[in-house]
């Protein structure tokens, strides 16, 4: 008896080892809400890149991952990489012509490109600040005039802007006009808008600028009245010029009699994060050199504000993110438990990972695909889960990178049978999410999602709203997925599906959403879609003829001027929400936007 006991207890002890921290293999709604209440909980506030509380998320995951027998895949559980979370002007911000002071972020900001530099000198029109020698263009601002030591007052745009296909526009960004500019002699760039670049003249804001990359001399944008106190002397205007050179298509610089003695600061608020990675090993002695990959995001938007990705940024709130993306870490936890406890069973190698910093732009898979642990072409396939709370009435669940290869379609559709769901195929592999970064590699990949809804980037985003049942019974499938692809006896066979995410030149005002919208009378109620071009951006999101688009990217569109104006802002490339009403229920879809062909 006594020998029983021994033996029963030795048992006991090596199922442990074998399984440790797992309770129950099983994905269950009480786990799923465990992980999600913590994940989403105001202690956390929002899980931002960078702070304490994001760093609490991270270990948590860590130790969930840790406590089902995983390993780190590196040396370190967590892989460390810094971000900037914010930029802005700073208070030495100045710029003073001739006796007059101008007012920062009135009559002008400095421009993202700049360095935190000061110059004194004279001031040159350089009219668009081309200096260009090709064989379709010859276009030299430059020549006539001499910029050494000068600043260079330089018009946005080119003399084309009504023409999508101009050979002028691999020239007319602000990138390319300050190294001319410099190349030139220029201590410092003056930018400003003429009408048919801009009507309403808007001073640019900064944009987040990863790389923290300036062209070593200051860059302002000042506003169309200093510009034109700037030219009075000479008797013109920036409009008048600005006509003068689309009219004439050749350069019309001149001295202006003014100088500026300006200074530029921008401050950029920089982090650490990190994602969490670990692996486990598979069993079959050749399969076991490759991987599937199985992955979510944990970062979030902290307490949102301006610039933030907030859909509310006048709310200072917590940003709760049960379901973006509480909803999707749980499930990589529970799917990654049940893995564990069944791994005799896996032939390949599985590597589990928490994603930091997506929500400022694919920060943390992209660094992992920059800085590899294992060899990218032995990574065979990666499933990403974002955002898969908020299951609807009509068990909807989207597929993203459907088409990312040859045999994914077929597969999916075979591991259906048996759930209580519809799959929604999206064949593209590029979209607004951690797999876009594996995707642009040549991995094939599978995206998994319920869509947007109304409290996406809100504080109203909370535990309390998430569909457990319906969680569970995705997390399942997903489960099956992962199951067939590491025990599968031949890799997928990968397939470009869409472009790889690269932005194509061409205007930030040629973007589609792929409908037809409605050109009659409007009610100012917002604009009705006649029609939706099938596999379009709109299609791919959900929209549906007969909706009325009533904001797009947070923005009210009340008709179909306003319509175009915001479309007008947007760039190939960008996801952005659009609000829609369909038969008096709001709804809210997740677009990325295409360039027009």
């Amino acid at each position: 008896m006594k020998k029983l006991i021994v033996l029963l207890i030795s048992g006991f002890i090596l199922f442990s080892c074998a399984r440790p921290g797992i309770d129950n293999p099983e994905i269950t709604r009480k786990e799923l809400k465990d992980h999600i209440s913590y994940l989403s909980s105001d202690s956390l506030k929002g899980r931002k890149p960078g702070t304490p509380e994001g760093r609490l998320a991270a270990e948590y995951i860590a130790n969930q991952y840790l406590s089902f027998g995983y390993k780190p895949l590196g040396d370190n559980i967590y892989q460390y990489f810094d971000v900037i979370t914010q930029i802005e002007a700073g208070d030495k911000n100045r710029l003073i012509i001739d006796d007059y002071t101008a007012k920062l972020d009135t009559d002008f900001v400095p421009v993202t490109f700049s360095s935190n530099t000061a110059a004194n000198g004279e001031i040159v029109y350089c009219g668009f600040g081309f200096d260009i020698s090709g064989d379709s263009i010859q276009w030299n601002d430059y020549e006539k005039i001499n910029l050494k030591n000068k600043w260079a007052l330089i018009l946005h745009g080119d003399p084309e802007m009504d023409n999508p296909d101009s050979k002028f526009i691999p020239y007319s960004n602000e990138k390319s006009k300050i190294l001319s500019a410099k190349d030139h002699g220029a201590i410092g760039v003056i930018f400003v808008s003429g009408t048919s670049f801009d009507k309403k003249d808007e001073l640019n804001k900064l944009v987040l600028n990863q790389a923290m990359a300036n062209f070593g001399i200051p860059a302002f944008q000042i506003s169309r009245n200093l510009a034109d106190k700037l030219l009075s002397d000479n008797q013109t205007s920036i409009d008048e010029q600005e006509q003068i050179l689309i009219k004439n298509k050749k350069p019309n610089s001149f001295y202006i009699n003014k100088k500026a003695d300006a200074e530029a600061e921008i401050i950029y608020t920089k982090v650490h994060t990190q994602n969490v990675v670990v692996w486990m090993e598979g069993t079959d002695p050749e399969l076991k050199k490759e991987y599937v990959l199985i992955g979510g995001h944990y970062d979030h938007l902290g307490f949102g504000g301006p610039n933030s990705g907030s859909r509310a940024e006048k709310e200072h709130a917590i940003h709760h993110g049960a379901d973006d993306n509480a909803s999707g870490v749980a499930s990589v936890i529970e799917i990654a438990e049940k893995l564990a406890f069944n791994k005799k069973d896996l032939k390949r190698s599985v590597i589990i990972m928490a994603f930091g910093a997506e929500e400022i732009g694919l920060l943390g898979s992209k660094f992992f695909t920059e800085n590899p642990l294992v060899k990218l072409s032995d990574i065979k396939a990666m499933i990403n889960i974002d955002m898969v709370g908020r299951l609807k009435k009509n068990k909807e669940l989207l597929i993203g990178g459907s088409g990312t290869a040859k045999e994914s379609e077929a597969l999916l559709d075979s591991l259906s049978k048996g759930f209580d769901l519809v799959m929604s195929f999206s064949p593209n592999g590029f979209g607004p999410s951690d797999h876009a970064s594996f995707y642009i590699e040549n991995i094939p990949v599978f995206f998994f999602s319920t869509g947007a809804h109304a409290d996406y980037h809100t504080p109203r985003d909370v535990v309390e709203k998430i569909n457990f049942e319906g969680l569970k019974t995705l997390d399942d499938y997903i489960y099956s997925l992962c199951i067939n692809l590491i025990n599968r006896d031949t890799d997928l066979q990968f397939q470009e599906a869409g472009p790889k995410g690269k932005i194509k030149t061409g205007r930030k005002s040629k973007v589609k959403l792929g409908i037809m919208p409605n050109f009659g009378k409007s009610d100012n109620n917002g604009m009705r879609v006649d029609a939706v071009t099938p596999q379009g951006p709109a299609f791919v999101a959900g929209m549906k003829k007969d909706d009325v688009i009533i904001a797009i990217a947070g923005k009210s569109v009340h008709n179909i001027y306003e319509y175009m104006d915001r479309m007008s802002r947007l760039k190939f490339g960008q996801t952005i929400t659009v609000d829609v009403m369909r038969d008096s229920t709001k709804i809210v879809l997740l677009v990325q936007l295409e360039e027009i062909q």
